[in-house]
């Protein structure tokens, strides 16, 4: 059995990905919103609490892209 090599930490696109990611989530509220107005009680209260969850991440994410752009300022690429 061969064993290969990990890839190596590539972090430079991390930003755009991360961008994408809350673009997308904010696009699952807004849907979710939108069927919600269709929903009643036990679906319509799974449904807000997703959007809470989904908020929360994306809370989350915004961090993890200031990070992100911070140390690709300080000049880390993540290419090894």
């Amino acid at each position: 059995m061969t064993h290969k090599n990990p890839k190596p930490d590539d972090r430079s696109d991390n930003v755009e990905k991360l961008r994408d990611m809350v673009q997308n989530t904010i696009g699952n509220i807004e849907a979710a919103e939108e069927t919600m107005v269709f929903a009643e009680g036990k679906e319509q209260a799974a449904i807000k609490a997703k959007n809470e969850r989904r908020k929360e991440s994306i809370a989350s994410m915004r961090n993890e892209i200031e990070d992100e752009a911070a140390a690709r300022k300080n000049g880390y690429s993540g290419n090894k």
